[in-house]
């Protein structure tokens, strides 16, 4: 039994849920004070004395760490079409709604009528509707534009910057950079995330084409740059880009998978199930994979020509049923797609206090029911949505 006196005003219980950390701890009752949780300790076990407990009760529910979302189009991105297909920026509720707590944001193909200022803005604004936010620096195109004047400073001397994205390889929409001109920019990122303290990353935007993920490999070979420092997305855009991140994941380094629950009729998109469960088939470790949204991003289609025919907008919710899928068609064990939407990132990304539900760790958690529907989603302790009611949403949402 654990005896706890404190003095604070606001203590929460969250109490005989089955806690997946992302292991399984067994039905434990979890201590929040303030942001932070304080204990984790067997059911009815935490005594409190001294103040006030709100308790909830989350027997028969399973307790997750909150989801991290490594690549969202904060402010909207698209554009592809013209102005009248710029993407919205994203909004709270659509965020927390979906289990995500932990969100990094990037530009896109737009990095002329869209700004990294206007993107620092917007994470900013976010952490303070509640959640926490990072963000890349960067957009597809080459020179990178930055906030300060260079990727190393803005790893330095921006706090939420975690490295340089999504800059484009092997698209008819980048600036079609040389290698050299990556092995450079992987290179910076690395001394601006050691002398920051961070990730450093070199976020790849991978489109179709035919080299794939050649300048990576290159890069392994010609450099003393660590396969880590390069953190390619889009991997499952279609099989023969797949098998390229296979290669690249077996040599030590982490890729990202675009969630798609199902990929338009005729694509060769591969969808989040398809793409996983082709990675585990070919021996690739679960914690060298993480899945994001890419949400409020435009998603063009575009002909053998390079014209625009289509166009739709990611939303947090491939996310959300990308982890029930997997889950539910026994493609994955619970613990590990935690890790995959969970841990990984927060570990690859060196975001401390995120991803685990720990002593210590910010409060990013999130109960599920026996169908693996949300229920309640806690983000730095504060209860975000309560039996599926949606009680905090942002500034300017009705």
């Amino acid at each position: 039994m654990k005896l706890i006196i404190m003095e604070a005003n606001m203590l929460t219980l969250i109490s005989g849920g089955e806690i997946f950390s992302p292991y399984y701890l067994g039905v434990k009752d979890i201590l929040i004070a303030g942001e932070k949780i304080i204990a984790i300790e067997e059911h009815h076990s935490i005594k409190i004395n001294g103040v006030r407990i709100h308790k909830i009760n989350a027997e028969g529910k399973k307790i997750i760490p909150g989801f991290i979302d490594v690549h969202v189009h904060l402010i909207g991105g698209g554009g592809e079409g013209g102005p009248a297909t710029r993407a919205p920026e994203i909004t709270l509720s659509q965020i927390i709604k979906n289990g995500v707590t932990t969100i990094v944001g990037c530009l896109g193909t737009d990095g002329i009528t869209r700004h990294m200022e206007s993107l620092l803005a917007k994470a900013h604004a976010l952490e303070k509707e509640g959640i926490t936010t990072f963000i890349y620096t960067g957009s597809y195109q080459l020179p990178v534009k930055t906030i300060t004047g260079s990727i190393c400073s803005d790893l330095v001397l921006i706090e939420k910057v975690i490295g340089a994205g999504e800059i484009a390889i092997s698209d008819h929409r980048s600036s079609q950079p040389t290698y050299e001109q990556i092995a450079q920019l992987a290179a910076e990122c690395r001394v601006g995330g050691m002398l920051g303290g961070k990730a450093g990353v070199l976020h790849l935007h991978i489109g179709d084409g035919k080299k794939r993920l050649d300048y990576l490999f290159r890069l392994i070979k010609e450099t003393e740059i660590p396969v880590t420092q390069v953190f390619p997305t889009h991997v499952n855009r279609n099989p023969s880009l797949l098998e390229h991140a296979i290669q690249f994941a077996k040599m030590g380094g982490h890729i990202d998978i675009t969630a798609e629950e199902e990929p338009p009729k005729g694509s060769s998109v591969l969808s989040t199930k398809e793409a996983i469960k082709y990675c585990l088939e070919n021996n690739i470790p679960v914690e060298r994979i993480t899945v994001s949204s890419d949400s409020n991003g435009s998603m063009p289609r575009f002909d053998e020509k390079g014209n625009l025919v289509g166009l739709t907008i990611a939303t947090q919710e491939t996310l959300r049923r990308g982890f029930q899928t997997l889950v539910k068609e026994e493609i994955l064990e619970l613990f590990q797609a935690v890790k995959i939407f969970s841990a990984n990132p927060a570990r690859f990304l060196k975001l401390q206090g995120k991803g685990e539900i720990k002593e210590g760790n910010d409060a990013d958690i999130v109960l599920i029911d026996e169908n693996l529907e949300i229920t309640d989603v806690f983000a730095r302790g504060k209860r975000m949505i309560a039996n599926k009611k949606i009680l905090v949403k942002g500034t300017f949402e009705n």
